[in-house]
């Protein structure tokens, strides 16, 4: 594979900073933590590592609300620090993507702060949407619950203009039809390509535009706010800002789409390169349902030559060693509620068998911090210390999502298992058995999930690009190959299967028994 299509085919990792590895040892992660466990990255055999936000930020929205993109976060470090980590990482033949929040930005921006005190009809409102009403302009509701629209106050106490923030009224959403904000955002790109970043993954990336006649939903022919047509042209030029680079830097797009069409049209050649695949990660642990997505994912990216991607989860989403645990396995945002029992060594099983198929999968593999340990969602996290907003705007009906990001376990014992080494208490708080599962106990494990990884990772580099679907006469097994020796099995039936004769095991998530590879399990085969 050319090094200028290396994302075609990568095993990125997300790193969300402020739980990765704390540095300096106040309790959150840092970018100096981070450039420390880049051995421990380099030894998982991944090609490049992604960051949620690390610029400076008031954390409303867990970093995604950015007051300057040119700022690193005092919390996690300087620019130089974040240029001296791009380096460190390239030398280990690891790239680095940043993310790029372009719906809206943070209400301590010097641009929102500009637009308050200049007050109603002044041009630097011209970048947000205000609106002069009565009553709120729409009844549009909050992807984090809750109102779009918070009202301002004039300076003499009584009721402003409204102004729209589709997630919290921390996070005011700007106007893609005002060419600074085109500019500003096209400079930004150039900034942190300048200093070495190979992409950058583009967050929310079907909202930034808005009808300006704010319809309710419904009444009119395209979404309010959602996948309108005007987004192609800005991620068009933000393509050819990407490709003036002698390795052209990569556009990942956050793309929740149902329509295929749709979702293919933003990784067209002058477009997008890759986009976030969310169907696999929301599907149940069924075989007709994993494999009906497979095949729906690689039809999509066929027509316009792109690779799918494949994701477990993320720093939004319940990690798959619960999720999988569950008599509904599926996920989705609305659905998640407290007290949902769960079988941890079922969901153990499955999401070892899970990291089999989607590494054997074409394309290329994100892998969330913490799932290559197997780590559990955290869901008896004191409500005290639960930080994110959605738990916050539901009222407390939903958790939210700080069950993810609890800082990683490295070590067997200590004050916050080996997150940092000063003993300061971390951000979040880590379960009491929060080292069983840590590096080092799994790096002594041959069987553990850490080794499963760094053995799946590795070889996956090797398996060709061809890929075809095997029919085992069966509804309950997954099976398909690449090129003409490679064969991935997953059995998700209630009974052991056997395994083809002519296959000799490469590795397997399970242990095998008489050559039938058990429920819930996967294996990999080369063929004699």
């Amino acid at each position: 594979m050319s090094t200028q299509q290396w994302w075609r085919d990568a095993a990125i990792y997300q790193i969300y900073p402020r739980s990765f590895a704390d540095g300096n040892g106040d309790g959150t992660g840092d970018l100096a933590g981070v450039r420390s466990r880049l051995p421990y990255l380099s030894s998982l055999g991944i090609d490049a590592i992604w960051f949620t936000p690390w610029y400076l930020s008031p954390l409303a929205d867990g970093g995604y609300d950015v007051a300057d993109y040119r700022v690193i976060d005092p919390a996690f470090g300087t620019v130089e620090e974040a240029e001296q980590l791009i380096a460190e990482a390239a030398n280990l033949g690891i790239r680095t993507i940043i993310d790029v929040v372009p719906n809206h930005i943070s209400s301590e921006h010097e641009w929102f702060k500009e637009a308050l005190t200049q007050g109603p009809g002044s041009p630097a409102r011209e970048r947000f949407w205000f609106k002069e009403n009565e009553e709120q302009p729409t009844d549009w509701v909050s992807s984090f619950s809750g109102d779009t629209w918070t009202r301002t106050k004039n300076p003499d106490g009584t009721p402003g203009e409204w102004y729209l923030h589709l997630f919290t009224p921390e996070q005011p959403d700007l106007n893609w039809n005002h060419p600074d904000v085109r500019r500003e955002h096209e400079e930004i790109l150039r900034f942190w390509f300048d200093r070495g970043v190979a992409g950058i993954r583009i967050d929310s990336a079907t909202m930034p535009v808005k009808d300006p006649s704010f319809p309710e939903y419904g009444e009119a022919s395209e979404h309010p706010y959602v996948d309108r047509d005007e987004l192609h042209d800005i991620y068009r030029s933000w393509r050819s800002i990407a490709d003036e680079y002698a390795e052209p830097r990569v556009l990942v797009g956050e793309i929740w789409l149902a329509d295929p069409e749709r979702f293919a049209r933003y990784l067209r050649p002058d477009e997008m390169h890759t986009a976030f695949n969310f169907d696999l990660m929301g599907r149940p642990w069924k075989a007709s349902e994993l494999r009906d997505s497979i095949e729906s994912t690689l039809a999509a990216h066929r027509p316009v030559d792109a690779p799918a991607t494949w994701v477990l989860s993320n720093h939004d989403v319940t990690r798959p060693a619960t999720r999988y645990g569950r008599e509904d396995s599926s996920f989705s945002f609305q659905a998640k509620r407290f007290g949902v029992p769960t079988d941890l060594a079922l969901g153990q099983r499955r999401a070892r068998a899970a990291a089999l198929l989607t590494a054997a999968l074409p394309g290329s593999l994100y892998v969330y911090q913490g799932d290559e340990l197997g780590l559990p969602e955290v869901e008896d996290l004191p409500l005290a210390a639960l930080q994110d907003p959605i738990f916050h705007r539901s009222e407390g009906a939903d958790p939210g999502r700080d069950g993810c990001r609890v800082p990683l376990p490295w070590t067997t014992t200590g004050p916050s298992f080996g997150f940092n080494s000063q003993g300061f208490t971390p951000w979040l708080p880590q379960p009491a058995d929060w080292g069983s599962h840590s590096v080092e106990v799994q790096e002594r494990d041959p069987g553990s999930m850490l080794a499963l990884y760094r053995a799946a990772l590795h070889l996956r580099r090797e398996l060709p690009t061809d890929f075809a679907w095997h029919d085992l006469n069966t509804d309950d097994v997954i099976a398909f190959s690449r090129g003409e020796r490679f064969r991935c099995l997953v059995n998700l039936g209630d009974e052991p299967i056997q395994l083809p004769p002519d296959g000799e095991v490469l590795l397997a998530s399970a242990a095998l028994v008489d050559d039938r590879l058990p429920t819930d399990a996967a294996v990999w085969l080369t063929t004699k």
